[in-house]
């Protein structure tokens, strides 16, 4: 067997591949957006049948260009199965295409059954070409059925009208891409000598998805953008729904520390009496986050401000705010905590509605303070009491909402009731706003990540009018 010339050779392929070179790199470039396509599938975690089938489609065409040059024909002439191969995946590329044009919308249900067919067909054909080799029926029988489909597709595409701009771009990409596909199957089918421009209309195909997905980033960016000045407005709004800070008094030192989840939340407190004699705390939860938490909050801040009158009584002031919230927080609900102390009787007075107890730091130990009712907004029925405890000069009290005690680090142990108790007891000789500090500090380095609003309320009672009694 006489070899051949090796020079030969070398200039065969060299002139292969100039001849090659634009289809070479228009293949590599399809099959690289099909990979993105996957990809970004992947990342969204999300399998989209639209970007999967697109996905398939655009590897395995660009994939064909490739098989189908000439520099790789010329590469593969010693491998005889390789005719059968190069062949049978003329046949497999339509396959996920026409699955493409369904997922897409571009079929109707009775022209979705063709296309299931027509994939059954198709497989079959590369099939029997990988068992007996190239037939020219193969390609008759595979040539007038994707005619046949493509036609319903055009038809149907030109017959519907949407008024929506991305579905319009992408349908007249894929007409356009259509037209040398049938263009391409009726050269084949009638065995015209003209050359194979089927690949620029796929890119035109991939030129009108490239403008949407422009189109949707720059307006995704844009829609975002708005988001993020809105969101800064409602930041600015709510923080000016909280109270100023409590004023000085020869009784009473009171701070609090509020720290949002995101930009708006669902916590939310009050100071509903702020004077010398006397002090009404008020420390609110409401479910779940973000914006639609923020605006019951709002609505919180109102039916608080109207029970000012009951600020003597925890009990009636909680049953007020449930009736006015009652029926207008759709499904959300709130939990709050309310204590009014009084310098000249000596007495604190405390309820709740399904919130964390108090905490009441008196002599270097620490109690819990609880009686709790039902939760607010929910139950039209509820009611709530009162405990009524003495004071005594030194005390400490702590108000907080669960985001603190539930916090969790990242082997999922919540920070607890009993940390929060030993943080209060190790700040005790701080001022308010440094112990707050400290506990708020402490619970975020405590936590993997703030799942949950952060709102804390200190007030140490001054007053030595009560000193010698003690809790009961």
């Amino acid at each position: 067997m006489q070899l051949p010339d090796p020079e030969m050779t070398a200039n065969e392929v060299l002139q292969a591949f100039h001849r090659d070179a634009l289809n070479l790199f228009l293949g590599a470039a399809i099959v690289a957006v099909g990979v993105v396509a996957a990809a970004f599938s992947v990342i969204r975690r999300k399998l989209d049948p639209v970007l999967i089938y697109f996905a398939l489609f655009a590897v395995l065409y660009g994939l064909r260009m490739w098989i189908e040059s000439e520099l790789v024909t010329l590469t593969m002439h010693d491998f005889p199965f390789y005719p059968r191969l190069s062949s049978a995946f003329d046949f497999t590329v339509a396959i996920p295409a026409f699955f493409f044009f369904r997922a897409a919308g571009l079929f109707r249900r009775q022209a979705a059954i063709f296309s299931y067919g027509l994939g059954i067909e198709l497989g079959s054909l590369a099939l029997a070409t990988l068992a007996f080799g190239p037939h020219r029926i193969f390609y008759q029988i595979a040539n007038i059925s994707i005619i046949a489909v493509l036609v319903i597709v055009v038809a149907r595409s030109v017959r519907e009208k949407s008024e929506n701009e991305d579905f319009t771009v992408i349908r007249w990409g894929v007409l356009i891409f259509v037209a040398f596909i049938l263009w391409e199957n009726i050269r084949s089918a009638f065995g015209l000598r003209l050359p194979n421009i089927e690949p620029i209309g796929f890119v035109v195909f991939l030129g009108a998805l490239g403008y949407v997905a422009a189109r949707q980033t720059l307006e995704r960016d844009r829609k975002l953008n708005e988001i993020q000045k809105e969101l800064e407005v409602a930041k600015r709004m709510q923080l000016s729904i909280l109270p100023a800070p409590f004023p000085d008094s020869t009784n009473f030192h009171v701070a609090a520390r509020y720290v949002p989840m995101t930009s708006v939340a669902g916590d939310f407190y009050d100071f509903i009496v702020a004077d010398d004699q006397q002090a009404g705390l008020l420390i609110a939860d409401v479910s779940g986050h973000g914006v639609p938490a923020a605006l019951i909050a709002s609505m919180v801040k109102l039916a608080a401000s109207s029970q000012r009158a009951n600020a003597a009584d925890p009990a009636r002031l909680l049953a007020g705010m449930n009736a006015a919230l009652f029926g207008n927080t759709q499904t959300q609900f709130v939990t709050a905590a309310y204590v009014h102390l009084d310098a000249v009787s000596g007495q604190l007075q405390y309820s709740a509605a399904a919130h964390p107890p108090m905490l009441l730091l008196r002599h270097g130990s620490v109690r819990e303070i609880a009686e709790n009712g039902l939760m607010l907004a929910v139950f039209e029925y509820a009611t709530y009491t009162n405990a009524v405890y003495p004071l005594e000069s030194g005390d400490r009290l702590l108000l907080y909402t669960d985001g603190v005690i539930e916090a969790a680090n990242a082997q999922g142990d919540s920070f607890g009731h009993d940390a929060l108790s030993l943080l209060l007891q190790k700040t005790a000789e701080l001022a308010p706003a440094a112990a707050l500090d400290k506990i708020a500090s402490s619970v975020q380095r405590w936590s993997a990540s703030q799942d949950d609003d952060l709102t804390l309320l200190i007030c140490d009672y001054l007053s030595g009018a009560q000193d010698g009694k003690t809790v009961s």
